[in-house]
């Protein structure tokens, strides 16, 4: 009977099934150190692309909070602006609502029988003193008064005898309440031409 010895070759087959399970490891490590390393390479240009994105936010960031800025100052320097507007318009109001006033009070007044001894105002209040000839001016003068368009009430505080040079005169204080709208101020030569037909 013939003996074949088979450890040589047992042997060798497993040493080869050694080196090849090292080799597949060693491949394995290459393959998964390669894998490791693209994942590395993208996350890292992820990422840098985020932080690139972050800095162009913040970039923007600060452009818009300068431009706020710019914006909220411009805002202050119109309200101030028109705050200014405002008080010029409301002095042009009270020149012209003086001068009305004044316009109304002398169309108002009964010539050659009575005048003016005094003239305040008060927000929407005109207290007219004067002295006339009889109680029949002051009455004519108080009609004048709430037919000018200026007025919405009249009223006589107090009238008092007095004595003036040896001429018994009326003193008389009225007190009218002033309609918030001004009314334009009367053309003259229109009351003119009407006062003419």
């Amino acid at each position: 009977m013939i003996r074949i010895n088979l450890l040589p070759y047992i042997q060798a087959r497993k040493q080869e099934n050694v080196r090849r399970q090292v080799s597949v490891f060693f491949l394995g490590l290459v393959f998964i150190g390669i894998g490791l390393y693209y994942t590395m390479t993208v996350f890292d240009r992820s990422l840098e692309k985020e932080r690139n994105r972050l800095n162009l936010a913040k970039a923007e960031l600060d452009q818009m909070k300068k431009v706020t800025k710019e914006i909220d100052e411009i805002k202050k320097k119109l309200s101030t602006i028109r705050k200014k507007t405002e008080i010029i318009r409301s002095l042009e109001t009270d020149r012209k609502s003086s001068v009305i006033l004044l316009e109304r009070l002398s169309d108002a007044v009964v010539a050659q029988r009575m005048w003016f001894t005094g003239l305040t105002e008060a927000n929407d209040t005109v207290g007219i003193a004067g002295m006339a000839l009889d109680q029949t001016t002051v009455a004519d003068f108080m009609k004048r008064l709430e037919n000018c368009g200026l007025f919405s009430a009249v009223v006589l505080k107090s009238i008092k005898h007095q004595v003036i040079k040896g001429a018994e005169l009326k003193q008389f204080d009225v007190v009218c309440r002033k309609i918030q709208k001004t009314p334009p101020p009367k053309d003259k030569e229109t009351a003119k031409g009407k006062g003419g037909t």
